[in-house]
């Protein structure tokens, strides 16, 4: 168990110092960085466009349970984007045919979408469902913290703007009062991103440690050739 534990070590670090690169950089370019304007008590409204922190792990996972090598980050990565268009294609069906406050075109088409992401495994071993799912369910997930919109009028914010922000009767129905109410086409796009960055989070875990890890074997010296010398009678 001890060598077992000390063979990861390396990987349990270098994963950690990435976490935090990757946590601070999302939320400072959410809050900070590329952002709509200040909220008056230290952050900044963020833009349409943002990262999601924990999209990037949902990745991040299925790149090692896929095999972590460059095979199952074209996977995870192909999974991530199939995933978030099938999430897309829901978002925009159901909200089309019932919306706010009827649930249930929303639960009909993420069936529907989830039936075709797993019939899609016959195409080939390149789709990966495991991960197409976890993509799948994290746009639905920042759908829903983000304010529904398209299925919930004005969900996405009413210009998402500080104006409109301060004014009760035209607030954001998102997380944070409206703070990150996102328009579903860039719940879409954000996800997609910030996925995708887990899958090169991923490679790097993988790359960075092996250069950190001391190699296991020591070369060997070469065998000293022996030369037998024959007298002649």
């Amino acid at each position: 168990m001890l060598d077992r534990l000390k063979s990861t070590v390396p990987l349990a670090l270098v994963i950690g110092v990435l976490a935090v690169a990757w946590t601070d950089v999302a939320l400072n370019f959410t809050f900070h960085w590329v952002t709509d304007g200040d909220l008056g008590n230290g952050l900044a409204l963020p833009s349409n466009f943002h990262l999601v922190v924990p999209a990037a792990f949902v990745a991040w996972g299925f790149f090692f349970a896929a095999g972590a090598d460059m095979a199952a980050f074209v996977k995870v990565a192909i999974a991530s984007v199939v995933g978030g268009l099938a999430a897309l294609g829901a978002m925009a069906a159901s909200s089309a045919t019932a919306d706010l406050p009827d649930f249930w075109a929303i639960a009909l088409f993420v069936g529907v979408f989830a039936v075709v992401l797993v019939l899609m495994s016959a195409l080939g071993d390149w789709h990966y469902v495991p991960a197409a799912f976890g993509a799948f369910a994290s746009v639905f997930f920042w759908w829903t913290a983000t304010g529904l919109d398209y299925w919930a009028p004005d969900g996405g914010g009413i210009g998402n703007s500080l104006t409109s922000l301060a004014d009760p009767t035209t607030a954001g129905a998102g997380a944070f009062g409206g703070v990150i109410s996102t328009p579903y086409g860039f719940v879409w796009l954000n996800i997609t991103v910030s996925l995708l960055c887990g899958c090169v989070l991923g490679l790097l875990s993988v790359k960075l440690t092996a250069l950190v890890t001391p190699s296991s074997g020591e070369t060997q010296p070469e065998p000293a050739t022996t030369t037998t010398h024959v007298t002649a009678a």
